[in-house]
């Protein structure tokens, strides 16, 4: 069974307010399986995250991590924006993210 890239969205949609103002969220977006619309009920769910400046910390990631799992009761790939990664890796996400 396939999942919509929509599906997902509409949870961060439905929750942005709460995102935002709590773990103070710049931006965030889904990549990676279901973006493309590929994922399966075995998928996690890839999330591209940019905190506001002072609030890149551990805590905020993982407290943003588990209130993400939750809601969507499934594992959460939580990639910061500004993380050092490889480059075509970084690359393709931004390709491919779809903000809320």
């Amino acid at each position: 069974m396939l999942l919509s890239q929509n599906n997902f969205l509409d949870v961060i949609h439905d929750n942005l307010e709460n995102i935002k103002t709590r773990y103070k969220v710049k931006s965030i977006g889904l990549f990676g399986s279901f973006a493309n619309n590929l994922g399966t009920l075995a998928s996690d769910v890839d999330i591209l995250v940019e905190f506001e400046d002072g609030f890149e910390t551990f805590d905020n990631y993982m407290d943003l991590k588990f209130y993400l799992e939750n809601i969507y009761q499934k594992k959460v790939d939580l990639v910061m924006r500004d993380a050092p990664i490889n480059p075509r890796i970084k690359s393709r996400i931004l390709s491919e993210v779809k903000y809320a």
